[in-house]
C-alpha cells in the first residue's frame, strides 16, 4: 500500500517536473531562434536592399509593364413608393 502511494507521488512529481523543464526548454529554443533570425536579418539588410534596387533597375530597363484589373461597382438607390405608376411624359417613346 505504502509502496503504491510512493510510486503514485513519485510519478506525479516526475510528470510535473518533466512538463516544467519542457516548457523552459521550449522557451529557450524560441528565444534563441528569434535571436538567430534577428542577427541574420540585421547582417543581410544591405544585401537585401541591393537586390531590391537591382531588380527595380532591371524592371525599369526592360520596360516591363505589370497589368492589373479593376472592378467598378455601381450603386443604385431604389426609392419605393405606394403611389401608382405615372404615365411617361409624352416626348419619350414607350418601352
Amino acid at each position: 500500500m505504502i509502496r503504491n502511494l510512493f510510486a503514485l507521488i513519485a510519478g506525479t512529481v516526475l510528470l510535473v517536473l518533466g512538463f516544467m523543464f519542457s516548457l523552459v526548454l521550449f522557451a529557450v529554443i524560441a528565444v534563441l531562434g528569434l535571436a538567430v533570425w534577428g542577427y541574420l536579418a540585421w547582417k543581410t539588410r544591405k544585401l537585401r536592399r541591393a537586390m531590391r534596387e537591382q531588380a527595380a533597375r532591371e524592371q525599369a530597363a526592360s520596360g516591363q509593364v505589370i497589368d492589373g484589373e479593376a472592378v467598378v461597382i455601381e450603386e443604385y438607390q431604389v426609392i419605393s413608393s405606394s403611389d401608382p405608376p405615372r404615365e411617361p411624359p409624352p416626348d419619350t417613346p414607350p418601352r
